[in-house]
């Protein structure tokens, strides 16, 4: 197996490092390696979670059309009508 060394660390973050190890009743090597590998695990898994865009675009699908989008355009604001209930306000 490998062997990993950290220079340069800080007091105090070794400190919080080695007073997390102790409450998990783990070495401060083991506590390293584990808080590794749950990054890791949770970067791993971010990679794989869809973006809300590509939910939106999976649902939506596409479709295709022989008009012009400005024709499209057009026949929707054509059959738009305006509302009347709040000509006498709230």
């Amino acid at each position: 197996m490998a062997n990993l060394q950290i220079k340069g660390i800080q007091n105090e973050f070794y400190e919080q490092i080695k007073a997390l190890a102790e409450a998990e009743s783990r070495s401060v090597s083991q506590q390293v390696l584990y808080l590794i590998k749950q990054h890791m695990i949770k970067a791993n898994a971010l990679k794989t979670i869809k973006t809300p865009a590509q939910v939106l675009l999976e649902l939506a699908g596409s479709w295709t059309d022989a008009k012009e989008s400005e024709e499209i355009v057009m026949e929707l604001k054509a059959g738009r009508t305006n509302s009347k209930k709040l000509s006498a306000g709230f």
